[in-house]
């Protein structure tokens, strides 16, 4: 029988909606586990305002080591301060932004080195991706070393369609049709810009999950959006861009990848079922955060495909 997988995942609530969310998360992260067989231990650290009423600093010594020693990072309050300092700490080189449209149906990657010297890493991540998916790279860029390692990357992946685009061109493309992309391949400058276009072009219910990851340590996953400050402890969050990006950590950061595909094809179904929380509801009853996770939950064993063993031990 062979050797059980375990990981370990910081977890860094912050304030706002951000425990709330995070508790969700949790709970999807335990299930997927489950039904995929392998273990995570959720390291739940201060972090944020949170930490400055509990120990009196917003990133205390105790919290950077457990992101340190982790396997992965997850954080919910992703426009806090204090995420910079870990951020820091951890050697992040590239990054991957996902973008689901549930109206459109729209799903794409965004990818692009953070520092010069991991152009050919986030290559060749960008084609790997791609080979995963619909097998087509759409390569942005003006840079000519960061053109060079598309180059090097497209030779070594026979078989991914290359189309090359200015971000003029393809930010125009994006608003019209973002459905249309698989994965973008390109430049830090361009990436927010590239990602928020998708995002934004279309209307109806959209996720947006970021995660900067590192050749050898720890990656940092969170949502996008702000910590929502006007409607925390209420219960009707909307968790979808949150576990979007905790679906990205167990594929990108943990490389459990058809766990990944689990959650996030049940949080896709879930919303194009009309399962919506209160910020998608124009007229009629809206479900509590609670509510929409426990559909979500329930919704799982229907959306895995792949064939591995179900189920951990006790």
């Amino acid at each position: 029988m062979s050797a059980r997988r375990e990981y370990s995942v910081a977890c860094l609530a912050g304030d706002g909606t951000g425990p709330e969310l995070m508790a969700e998360a949790s709970r999807a992260i335990e299930e997927v586990a489950h039904m995929h067989g392998f273990r995570v231990e959720q390291m739940h650290v201060p972090f944020g305002g949170d930490a400055v009423r509990r120990v009196g600093h917003p990133l205390p010594a105790a919290t950077r080591a457990a992101c340190l020693a982790a396997d992965a990072v997850l954080v919910a309050a992703t426009r806090e301060p204090a995420l910079e300092g870990v951020k820091a700490d951890l050697d992040l080189t590239w990054r991957i932004m996902r973008v689901r449209l549930t109206r459109t149906r729209a799903d794409l990657a965004v990818v692009s080195a953070l520092v010069p010297e991991a152009s050919d890493l986030a290559a060749e991540r960008a084609f790997a991706l791609a080979a995963s998916r619909r097998a087509h790279v759409t390569a942005v860029a003006a840079d000519e070393r960061w053109n060079a390692a598309v180059e090097r990357a497209s030779a070594r992946w026979t078989g991914i369609t290359v189309e090359r685009s200015s971000a003029e061109t393809a930010l125009m493309a994006l608003a019209r049709t973002p459905g249309s992309f698989d994965v973008v391949a390109c430049e830090r400058e361009s990436a927010e810009a590239l990602s928020s276009m998708a995002a934004f072009a279309t209307g109806g219910p959209r996720m947006v999950a970021s995660g900067r990851l590192s050749g050898s340590g720890p990656g940092l996953f969170g949502p996008t959006h702000g910590s929502a400050p006007d409607i925390a402890g209420q219960g009707v969050a909307n968790p979808s861009g949150m576990l979007l990006a905790t679906a990205l950590m167990l594929g990108e950061g943990l490389g459990e990848r058809a766990a990944a595909t689990t959650l996030e094809g049940a949080v896709v179904d879930t919303l194009r079922d009309g399962v919506h929380t209160a910020d998608l509801v124009d007229r009629g009853a809206a479900k509590t955060t609670r509510e929409f996770m426990d559909v979500l939950l329930a919704a799982l064993p229907s959306t895995r495909t792949d064939a591995e063993f179900t189920g951990v031990g006790a």
